[in-house]
């Protein structure tokens, strides 16, 4: 009996850059088989309503024929296609200048695009020479062809200067003005993003709430809501409900370009690895996933937050955090970090 939706993503063609904030942790790039496309759908298809299939996890389009990629994603998706979403590639943006136009042709109105500060520290955050010279310039072309970028930043402890200096430069270059002539929003947002991933190695990084220059906060978003690592330890600290993941009708799976399946709740690391595609009776992987039956999830579903949050909380730290499951989640991969 067929359940649910699903959608795959497939890292299979890599990304050019290694992004120190990055969620899903850093994977080596080799290219998938081509067929690894429809081998993923008719591995899946038998048991699902609805697979809608994307060629990609880290960076869009990252491949030469991304047009003809784009529609063989969605031919080969059954009862429901893959979407556009604010995603693109600003690495192909500056390369190739038939990607804008491709964009436009399959409705993309704006692109989200990630600085870190200025060009030194840009660089750094996103491990490679140049990255924000690219981002300006992607911006640019953006902008020409009536695309509407939207400056996506991360804050921590050491770039928050520098921040400043990007809200600056980008007032400079007008860049709200020349959106609203073509009726495009620009807008400059800030965040802190989770803590997983590459991005949890940078907790000793993570601001404290009183170190965000005032006049950052208007642009940092639902700032009124975000909490310190000290408040959330005090709102946790009884609480006995276990934090564990889950689906509801549609699932969403992570496929390394190794063949392993990971759900898209956090991390790709071993800790979370539902199956292998290569090596697994799709019954047996699908069994794991309708059931939510990996070590990680069940070794959460045992463990309540108060108990989380006595092992490795820091009750005196004032660390921000921009949601109480953003906390919860790096309380829940340090425990299983930690019993891995």
């Amino acid at each position: 009996m067929k359940t649910n939706n699903l959608i795959i993503l497939a890292d299979m063609y890599g990304c050019p850059n290694r992004c120190k904030h990055c969620w899903l942790g850093h994977m080596p790039n080799r290219k998938m088989p081509d067929n690894s496309d429809k081998l993923l759908v008719e591995y899946f298809k038998p048991y699902f309503h609805s697979v809608t299939f994307y060629s990609w996890v880290r960076e869009p389009d990252y491949c030469d024929n991304y047009a003809e990629r784009w529609e063989k994603d969605n031919e080969i998706s059954v009862n429901s296609k893959p979407r556009r979403f604010e995603l693109a590639s600003f690495w192909r943006l500056v390369r190739d200048d038939n990607y804008v136009r491709f964009l436009k042709s399959v409705g993309v109105n704006t692109v989200q695009l990630t600085f870190f500060g200025t060009e030194k520290i840009t660089d750094w955050y996103v491990g490679r020479k140049g990255a924000y010279q690219e981002l300006l310039q992607a911006t640019e072309i953006l902008i020409d062809n009536q695309i509407a970028p939207r400056w996506q930043v991360f804050i921590n402890a050491e770039n928050a200067t520098d921040i400043i200096q990007l809200l600056a430069h980008s007032k400079e270059l007008k860049l709200s003005e020349r959106c609203k002539t073509f009726g495009g929003d620009f807008s400059f947002f800030i965040h802190s993003g989770s803590c997983d991933g590459e991005n949890r190695k940078l907790y000793p990084l993570r601001i404290n709430e009183e170190d965000i220059p005032a006049e950052l906060i208007p642009y940092y978003i639902n700032f009124s809501e975000t909490k310190t690592e000290a408040e959330l330890c005090a709102i946790l600290a009884n609480d006995d409900t276990c934090f564990a993941y889950h689906n509801e009708n549609e699932i969403t799976l992570n496929i390394a370009n190794n063949f392993d399946v990971y759900f898209n709740f956090t991390h790709m690391y071993p800790e979370w690895k539902i199956g292998n595609i290569l090596s697994d009776e799709s019954s047996e992987i699908v069994s794991r996933i309708i059931n939510e039956d990996i070590p990680a999830l069940r070794l959460a579903r045992k463990t309540p937050t108060s108990e989380l949050v006595k092992l490795f909380g820091n009750p005196q730290s004032h660390k921000i955090f921009d949601c109480i499951d953003d906390y919860k989640a790096y309380l829940l991969n340090k425990m299983i970090i930690a019993h891995s």
